[in-house]
Parts: C-alpha cells; sequence; structure tokens
C-alpha cells in the first residue's frame, strides 16, 4: 500500500475517462473518478449517440416518400420533436446507469462532483483534497463562439438536444462534423435550414470529391448551404433572432446554432498553477505515453486535441493503461483511423485523401472514382449520387485511401478499414468476390483509374 488516498484519479468521465478508470480498477488499481456534470461525457449525452438518434429520426421524411415507389402509400401523421426528444432521454438516462455500474462493478470509486488538480499528486473536491499517485485529466472538449455582438443569443449542440420545440427556422454556423450534421437533421425535420461557412468549403480535412459531393446533396436537398460567409452580430427581437452578416445580408431564424468546434476542457482546472504547460488553444501538452510535464499528471482524450473521436479516445486510454499498470510500452498509432460524418448522405472515410497521397508518393498514385445513382433510387426517383473513390500507391500497390458518400457510407468505410489498415493491395481488392447487388462491391470492381491530367490541382 502507499500514503496515497488512490493510485489513479481521474478527472472526468467520458468516454477516455471511463475506459481508463475501468481497465485500471479491474487490474486491481485503487481509482477514482470525478463528473460534475454526467457520465459518459461528450458523446453519450450531446455527441456521438443522441446525434445519431437524431440522424435516424430526420432520414425518415425521406423514407415514407421513398416508399411510394416501391408501392406503399404512406400518409406520415406529421413529427412530433417533444416526443423524440423524450425517448432520446429515456435512452441517454439508460446509457448513464449502465456506465455507473460499470465502474462500479469495477471497483472505481465515483465522485460526482466538480475536481481540480490542486496540486502535482493532489486533487480538490469541494473543500478536501483529495491525493493520488497519478492524476489523469479526461475532461474532453466544450463547444467554441466567438465572440461577437449578440453571442449569448445562439446556442451550441448542447443545447440543441434539449430544444422544447423544433425550429421552424434555422442558421448553422460552421464547416465541420457537427456543422454539418445539425444542418442535415433540421432540414431532414422539416425546418428552413441555412448553414453559414466562413471559408471556401466545409469539412477541411476531407477529400475534395467527396466534400464537393457533398455540398451538391445538401443543397439538393433543401439546406441553403453559404460559404464565405459568416456572422457579424446578432440581434433579438421578441422571439425572432436576425443574423447580420459580414457581407450586410441579414437572415431572420427563430434558432442559431454555432458548431464552430471545440476546444479543450482545462479552463479553471488549476493544471498551470501545478506546472503542466498548456497549448495555445488550451490543450494539454503530452508526450508519446500521454505524460504532461509533470511526470505524475497524464491527460487523453479530446483535451490534448489530436484526433477528436471517440474510439481514439477509448483506445489511448487502453494504451496508458497497459503501459501504466500492465507493464506495456507502447505508443497510439493514429494512422489510417477511419472516421464517418453522419450528413445526408454520409460520408466514410478512411486513410489518406487524394491531395495528402500526392504529397507523400512522389512516384505517383492512382486514383479510382465512381458515382452513380444507387438501386433503390431507381424506383423513388431521387436524384441523390453516391460517390465512392480508391487512391493507391502507384509502386507499392498499396491502397491508401477510401471514402465514400452515400447510404451505409460509415458501415461500409469501417469494413474497409482493416484491409487497409492490415496493407491490402489493389490486387487484393480486384481479387475479392463482390457481394452483388451491393454499393460496397464497387470497391472490388474499380479497374480503370481516372486521367492524371488536372488531378493533381483540383485535389487540393
Amino acid at each position: 500500500m502507499t500514503d496515497f488516498d488512490f493510485d489513479l484519479f481521474v478527472i472526468g468521465a467520458g468516454s477516455a475517462g471511463v475506459r481508463a478508470a475501468r481497465m485500471a480498477g479491474a487490474a486491481g488499481v485503487r481509482v477514482a473518478v470525478a463528473e460534475d456534470r454526467y457520465l459518459g461525457g461528450t458523446c453519450v449525452n450531446v455527441g456521438c449517440i443522441p446525434k445519431k438518434l437524431l440522424v435516424y429520426a430526420a432520414h425518415f421524411a425521406e423514407d415514407f416518400a421513398d416508399a411510394a415507389g416501391y408501392g406503399w402509400k404512406v400518409a406520415p401523421d406529421g413529427f412530433d420533436w417533444p416526443t423524440l426528444i423524450a425517448n432520446k432521454d429515456t435512452e441517454i438516462s439508460r446509457l448513464n446507469g449502465i456506465y455507473d455500474r460499470l465502474l462500479g462493478n469495477a471497483g472505481v470509486t465515483l465522485i460526482e462532483d466538480r475536481a481540480t488538480v490542486a496540486g502535482p499528486q493532489e486533487i480538490r473536491v469541494g473543500d478536501r483534497v483529495i491525493s493520488a499517485e497519478r492524476i489523469l485529466v479526461a475532461t474532453g472538449g466544450w463547444p467554441h463562439v466567438p465572440d461577437i455582438p449578440g453571442r449569448d443569443l445562439a446556442i451550441t449542440s448542447n443545447e440543441a438536444f434539449h430544444l422544447e420545440d423544433l425550429p421552424r427556422r434555422v442558421i448553422v454556423v460552421g464547416g465541420g462534423y457537427i456543422a454539418v450534421e445539425f444542418a442535415g437533421i433540421f432540414n431532414g425535420l422539416g425546418a428552413d435550414t441555412v448553414q453559414l461557412y466562413r471559408g471556401p468549403h466545409f469539412l477541411r480535412g476531407f477529400d475534395e470529391d467527396v466534400r464537393q459531393c457533398l455540398a451538391v446533396e445538401m443543397r439538393g436537398k433543401g439546406v441553403d448551404l453559404r460559404f464565405n460567409a459568416n456572422i457579424a452580430r446578432i440581434l433579438g427581437d421578441g422571439n425572432e433572432l436576425r443574423a447580420e452578416l459580414e457581407d450586410g445580408t441579414e437572415i431572420v431564424a427563430d434558432t442559431i446554432l454555432y458548431a464552430t468546434g471545440r476546444v479543450p476542457n482545462t479552463a479553471g482546472l488549476g493544471l498551470e498553477a501545478a506546472g503542466v504547460e498548456l497549448a495555445g488553444n488550451g490543450a494539454v501538452k503530452v508526450d508519446d505515453r500521454f505524460q504532461s510535464t509533470v511526470p505524475s499528471i497524464y491527460a487523453i482524450g479530446d483535451v490534448i486535441d489530436r484526433l477528436a473521436l471517440t474510439p481514439v479516445a477509448i483506445a489511448e486510454a487502453m494504451v496508458l493503461v497497459d503501459n501504466l499498470f500492465k507493464g506495456a510500452d507502447r505508443g497510439m498509432d493514429y494512422s489510417n483511423v477511419p472516421t464517418a460524418v453522419f450528413s445526408q448522405p454520409p460520408i466514410g472515410s478512411v486513410g489518406l485523401t487524394e491531395a495528402q497521397a500526392r504529397e507523400a508518393y512522389a512516384d505517383g498514385i492512382d486514383v479510382y472514382v465512381a458515382t452513380f445513382t444507387p438501386l433503390k433510387h431507381t424506383l423513388t426517383g431521387r436524384e441523390e449520387k453516391t460517390l465512392m473513390k480508391l487512391i493507391v500507391d502507384r509502386v507499392s500497390d498499396r491502397v491508401v485511401g477510401l471514402h465514400m458518400v452515400g447510404a451505409e457510407a460509415g458501415e461500409i468505410a469501417q469494413g474497409f478499414a482493416v484491409a487497409i489498415k492490415a496493407g491490402a493491395t489493389k490486387a487484393d481488392f480486384d481479387a475479392t468476390v463482390g457481394i452483388h447487388p451491393t454499393a460496397a462491391e464497387e470497391y472490388v470492381t474499380m479497374r480503370d483509374p481516372v486521367p492524371d491530367e488536372g488531378r493533381a490541382a483540383a485535389a487540393e
């Protein structure tokens, strides 16, 4: 036994913190975890899970309309937002309970209160000071709203999941995952939706063909998508909001949702006073073993601002626990991490974009692209296209990038991510028999690369 109250004290019970606490506790480590909001963190409460439920809800309008092409006479009786939110809340409460039980079964002490760092091996909770041999910061991120006049009239994704009523007119500001997904949700549920992004094109970091394709599809579904557009100030007039844009135009809305990124949630934690070095955006600076500039303090998940994805945070937690308590010595592999955007239609992606591949492989790449109408829509008449793309290193024949826009893109990309992680070549893809008729079979039937002329410039 040591002289410390705990061997490991975790601040934050989100995906990263809960996994680290559970795995350490199951290994016999004396662990405490403090959480002052809700078990499960962003993903379970105001992120991945409720967002995906709302995406499902938003797609039913199209499903009802599409059913007519297959002989169904469907007469929707209207949509009820309060029912959706109540059912969503019930499911989230169930998941909160599961997290509570998982921690308890692992022998973890749960402290439902705010914890701050009081020293290299001390944590303050209320009037108590608790000692721990090691401290793990896993406090995630927090929505950022720029400092413009009227910013207090806007909401973030945190509040969007708890609106009492579905707004009739919505402005979504931002160009990342959250903005694109909420624009699709509100539009699909019947709200007049405008999405503004200050840059020339949204989803920075994704493949250019994917970005272009999704913009076309979103506009085709009715989203008023505006690039190089930004709000200068927000004015309130009763229940109506007016957004004055930097170019002088004005948009009237009931709700303005800012999804302009999340920042590491380190404000007021006492980290700097304890000697922990932070980046300019507040992220905890850590080495490849997640150790901060204070040897006894570690950090994982969104708070270190690497890849802000739930499965990445969980994987980081496993690496940390294995290293600290199971005798391992390994780092986190961030290569070929698959991801999805639950836009409408969704995106699935793994590996390099075309622009990244052209920079990485000086001897050239081959690019395969297919755009087609999904079989389902040959009867519905819906003018929605699916995009599928492969990027191949010409020298080794390895598939180094796979991208998709279309139904079940995330599910398809997840499966192919295993092959790409394992180093599959284009010859391996070609030798694989497809499942017919599916969209995914397109990836094993692509035979002719697109002409290289002009591709490099277009990919930027």
